[in-house]
């Protein structure tokens, strides 16, 4: 019998005009008046009209600071309108955004902004403080470009050879698009890597990628003209530029944008915007959970939540306490798009990630060590090639070795472990360098995390391996937990229950409870941080409490 694939679908617009500045100008005519783009719920929304003009302004404004076709411009901003007018303004020069999170600062933000070799960087007056630490070592910044801001208290900025321009400053009157070639071939965008086991990398994204990757978001989550997409992840991230911003722009949809995340106000901001379509990911569906329960939790019109990675338990819950029932998934990263999605009429085992985009991509899972092909039920790393030029990243910026490193053999590595079913479901186990292994048994930290965090007990939690102080153990599992409010947990309890939903070597020797995972900037948590920081007096052990799970 043929495994599962997911459904083959036509694009909305055809692959020559696969760049942003057509897809908006095209609306720009078509949808001339229809809602494009709001700040908050509340906020006068942006026709789609006048969206195109705005760009158009912007981007002769950056023409008259010789920023042209091929340059790099780094976009150091927090979440703002002014964010996404730069970057379209950008994109009908045909220049390339370089993202770089509001976060970073120190050696992380130097080396992301000294990568790129970019003559010209858009920030606030309160991140350009960051920037004035490490002048002396930014040698290609000539010109900064600050954002008017709403805080008065941000102190005046002072750099010795970067001569600083106002934003608005750069709008010209001309709102008429600009007529500049633009192949899909041409790069469009470079998005940092988390960076959670060393430097992060620039991942150089052509348009014909950024547009394939939010298209297959369209067709994932149903996106048509009357819908209502929010967020309020970080535009440097791709959950907000091409896995929502861009995907609405495509399908005529209406885009909400939020400073920031809030899980204390997510029903609220759904229920008042109107949104029927959101993202989420794992992490941020347990934060939600975790907030008090209300009368209001189900008045919204919210039907299709894209969750990623989908934990099983979270989404019962979800359900259960807000109605939503449709959950899609897809897997990818931002240089390869979207390799797996969930079938809309397909009943998705739980854990599964979903079913092979075969239409567009080809794909093995391989033993990390050799590149040899595991049989089905085997756990291995997916390595992948594409069947259409330009819908997987043409590489890393200014990294040669890391780009022939990742493609090795011609396929390309993403240092993911996944398996995969008879019937073509693919199962995410860990990343290569976080599984476990103890006593000769793969472990994946996203299941038991899984079993761990649905003890009633506990907001959220991450599994990291712990070395084994016995000969061939290899590793020992240490769960870190964050305790719902106002709850304790009681150590001997949560090994009970995990011994009754896991097998034995699963099981958790270590527990620590913390009061915050680290993360990056993209919501991901960073376990290398965790490995690191050891056992200490702190942390709870099983055997200590001769609580041993192998012989119960």
């Amino acid at each position: 019998m043929a495994k599962l694939t997911y459904p083959h679908f036509e694009f909305h617009f055809p692959r020559d005009q696969w760049t942003l500045p057509h897809v908006l100008e095209y609306h720009a005519t078509r949808s001339a008046d229809r809602p494009c783009l709001s700040w908050l719920d509340s906020g006068k929304p942006y026709t789609f009209s006048e969206v195109n003009s705005i760009a158009n302004q912007l981007a002769r404004g950056f023409k008259n600071l010789d920023v042209v076709k091929g340059d790099y411009v780094v976009i150091f901003l927090p979440n703002c309108l002014e964010y996404i007018f730069a970057w379209y303004a950008l994109s009908k020069l045909g220049a390339i955004e370089v993202t770089v999170g509001d976060t970073y600062k120190g050696d992380f933000l130097k080396h992301q902004v000294k990568l790129s070799k970019s003559k010209i960087l858009i920030t606030t007056t309160e991140l350009a403080h960051r920037l004035v630490e490490i002048e002396h070592e930014l040698e290609h910044i000539e010109q900064i470009i600050l954002v008017n801001e709403t805080d008065k208290k941000s102190s005046a900025v002072d750099f010795e050879n970067i001569n600083l321009i106002q934003f608005n400053s750069l709008f010209n009157k001309d709102k008429s698009n600009l007529e500049i070639e633009i192949s899909p071939r041409d790069i469009a965008a470079v998005l940092f890597t988390s960076g959670t086991t060393g430097l992060s990398k620039g991942v150089m994204m052509s348009h014909s990628q950024f547009y394939f990757f939010a298209e297959e978001d369209v067709q994932l989550v149903d996106l048509g003209p009357d819908d209502i997409y929010s967020t309020g992840f970080p535009l440097f991230h791709g959950n907000a530029q091409f896995l929502t911003v861009y995907p609405s722009l495509i399908a005529g949809a209406h885009c909400i944008l939020y400073p920031k995340f809030s899980a204390s106000d997510f029903i609220g901001r759904i229920s008042r915007s109107g949104s029927t379509v959101c993202n989420l990911l794992g992490a941020t569906m347990a934060f939600i959970l975790a907030q008090p329960p209300s009368e209001t939790d189900k008045n919204h019109n919210l039907r299709r939540i894209y969750a990623a990675p989908l934990a099983p338990d979270l989404a019962k819950k979800f359900t259960a306490r807000f109605g939503v029932a449709e959950f899609v998934d897809g897997f990818g990263q931002t240089e390869i798009s979207n390799i797996f999605m969930t079938p809309k009429n397909e009943k998705r085992p739980p854990g599964a990630s979903g079913v092979l985009v075969d239409q567009f991509f080809e794909v093995r899972l391989v033993d990390p060590e050799t590149d040899e092909q595991v049989p089905d039920g085997e756990i291995g790393e997916l390595i992948v090639r594409q069947k259409l030029p330009y819908i997987m990243s043409s590489g890393y910026l200014n990294m040669p070795e890391k780009t022939i490193e990742a493609w090795k053999n011609l396929w390309f590595h993403t240092g993911d472990m996944l398996r995969r079913d008879k019937n073509g479901w693919y199962y995410f186990v860990d990343r290569v360098k976080d599984a476990l292994r103890r006593r000769g048994e793969n472990i994946s930290s996203f299941e038991v995390e899984s079993v761990v965090r649905a003890h009633p007990a506990i907001a959220e939690c991450a599994v990291v391996a712990a070395p084994a102080d016995e000969p061939g153990g290899e590793d020992e599992v240490k769960a870190f937990i964050i305790p719902q409010k106002n709850e304790s947990v009681v150590m001997e309890d949560l090994i009970h229950w995990c011994n009754e939903r896991m097998p034995a070597f699963m099981v958790p020797r270590y527990v620590e409870e913390i009061k915050a995972l680290p993360q990056t900037p993209s919501e991901k948590v960073r376990k290398k941080a965790l490995r690191d920081m050891g056992n200490s007096e702190k942390t709870w052990d099983k055997l200590v409490a001769k609580l041993d799970s192998d012989k119960e």
